[in-house]
């Protein structure tokens, strides 16, 4: 252990100026998490490396790390290293990208992937990002939806969102093009019957309708004389194509469900690849990026595209994320939703945006994610498990230099340590950006976990950054006001808080709630702010009651 504890004890020294016990300690913990049953042992042993390396210059530190372990004189950026390549055929402040969700929900970990991959390109070349909510098929509309997809794609881009196109809103405009494909021979109206129309296709053939004349005339019709299912529109292509897909493929349809936002307004509704192709080209689009199985969708894209005599946008197409064991489908989720299994979008349980907001995660997380799996091709599966190993870290990079921290005891005992001194003490918010800001006022009564109760054992034991004290049957006794003299035999250390504190509750992300007390100089948190509970993990405060001295937090991850 010496080798590696000393290398930590030297990076740290080189940093602060004095090796801080306590991080070189979580640094051999992050490193190897079984260390935690040996605590006392490697406490002991850390101590006595940072007395070694204390009369060491910071030359000589710097010396013995470019020697031993040269990687930790080295910047480190994290895991966010990894870049997006760059984009075909951009450039600085025309590019224009567009993100398109269905308002079937709020926006799950999934559409943060993508909406993470857009904005990180639109940030780099300065350019637009649209977010497009498509909702042309009325009967999977969630009339909700429409704020709570704005609400995330503008939280999620630090309200990097240009512009909002919603699609029902625009059907006159789609209508003008599909005019305008019938008067270059290039689309028309096909009132086949559905099976007999497969059959022409499957073997290569026009149906008797492509070949029809007054097709203007038959496009009217569908707004006032066909009924539902009895007409479509179709784009011509080529019958031999060697994909069948390809052939003639449909861009409008009849609904006459009412629409949620449109009511009856409309009965004529275009479908996906009508309304991408147009707004790409209204808007402007000069790169896409798509999911692979859209592969098909991009090539009838640029059919019309080319009859239109537009240059269609670069494609960039990634691969799906299958994720293991989280409820992604916002269809499902919403009726469970509506089931009473979840309480909403936000609820803690769920990996939607809207909860893990709540939960403290920042914006950056996500797109930091969205580029540390790049543009790939290939299909993942991903557990609940990995991926949170993944934005927690890049989370805790985000928040660990700015998270003030506060003693929290979750499950607290009420011990009263003999002889105790009454004091009043002042420790820092923050151990490098934010000295002091914590006052406490203590007496002989404190309150630990019953964790540590279980645990001390008869030697010194401290009470971090306040006194030791011993144990001896159910009694505690003052020992000694100073940290030197725990660090020479001392068995425990451990957070509290005293008799002054505050009501703390913390909802976990399996919906339980843990209990216990904070420290007063939570009280001037503020709502929706990150903080570090020590020893604990890193929680958003959801609301206080501070006539009742209470606090709720939502936990984000250690």
């Amino acid at each position: 252990m010496k080798p590696t504890i000393r290398k930590y004890a030297l990076q740290n020294a080189l940093k602060f100026g004095k090796a801080n016990p306590g991080a070189v300690i979580g640094k051999l913990l992050a490193e190897d998490s079984s260390l935690k049953s040996k605590i006392k042992d490697v406490a002991k042993d850390v101590q006595a490396v940072i007395k070694e390396i204390a009369k060491l210059t910071p030359e000589k530190i710097r010396e013995e790390l470019e020697k031993t372990a040269p990687e930790l004189l080295e910047e480190k950026k994290g895991p966010t290293e990894k870049v997006l390549p760059e984009l075909k055929n951009a450039r600085l402040s025309k590019v224009v990208m567009r993100f398109e969700p269905s308002p079937s929900g709020s926006m799950h970990i999934g559409h943060a992937y993508v909406m993470g991959l857009n904005a990180e390109y639109v940030k780099r070349y300065n350019g637009k990002l649209i977010l497009r909510i498509g909702d042309t098929n009325p009967e999977n509309i969630y009339p909700a939806a429409y704020e709570l997809l704005e609400d995330d794609a503008k939280w999620l881009t630090k309200k990097g969102i240009n512009e909002v196109l919603i699609q029902s809103d625009r059907l006159e405009i789609y209508y003008n093009y599909m005019e305008r494909l019938i008067g270059l021979e290039k689309a028309y109206i096909c009132t086949c019957d559905p099976e007999k129309y497969r059959e022409l296709s499957k073997a290569s053939k026009a149906c008797p309708c492509r070949g029809m004349k007054e097709q203007l005339k038959r496009w009217r019709k569908m707004f006032d004389g066909f009924k539902q299912g009895e007409a479509v529109g179709r784009i011509k292509t080529d019958l031999k194509d060697k994909n069948p897909a390809m052939r003639d493929f449909p861009v409008f349809r009849i609904a006459e469900g009412e629409h949620p936002r449109q009511k009856k307004k409309y009965r004529v509704w275009p479908l996906m690849n009508m309304a991408v192709t147009v707004d790409d080209i209204e808007s402007g689009v000069t790169h896409v990026i798509r999911a692979k199985d859209h592969v098909d969708n991009a090539k009838r894209q640029e059919i019309m595209y080319g009859y239109l005599g537009k240059k269609a946008p670069e494609a960039l197409f990634v691969g799906r994320i299958n994720f293991q064991d989280m409820p992604v489908s916002a269809t499902q989720t919403r009726k469970d939703i509506d089931d009473g299994k979840y309480v909403g979008w936000d609820d803690i349980r769920l990996p939607f945006l809207q909860a893990l907001q709540k939960r403290g995660y920042q914006p950056e997380t996500f797109v930091k994610y969205a580029t540390d799996v790049g543009l790939s091709l290939s299909d993942k599966k991903v557990s609940k498990e990995d991926y949170f190993k993944a934005i927690d870290a890049f989370n805790r990079d985000i928040i660990d230099e700015k998270a003030y921290r506060y003693f929290f005891v979750a499950n607290p005992v009420k011990i009263k340590i003999d002889k105790a001194p009454s004091d009043e003490k002042e420790l820092d918010l923050h151990p490098t950006n934010k000295k002091g800001g914590r006052k406490f006022k203590t007496s002989d009564v404190f309150y630990i976990s019953q964790d540590d109760v279980d645990s001390l054992e008869g030697g010194v034991n401290r009470l971090m950054d306040c006194l030791n004290f011993t144990k001896k049957g159910k009694k505690y006794s003052y020992h000694s006001p100073g940290y030197e003299v725990f660090k020479e035999s001392g068995e425990k250390i451990m957070h509290w808080v005293s008799e002054e504190h505050l009501n703390v509750e913390v909802l976990m992300p399996d919906n339980k709630i843990v209990s216990g007390l904070g420290e007063m100089s939570l009280k001037s948190v503020k709502v929706g702010t990150v903080v570090q509970l020590e020893r604990f993990g890193f929680c958003r405060l959801e609301s206080k009651d501070m006539k009742n001295k209470e606090l709720v937090f939502w936990f984000g991850h250690k």
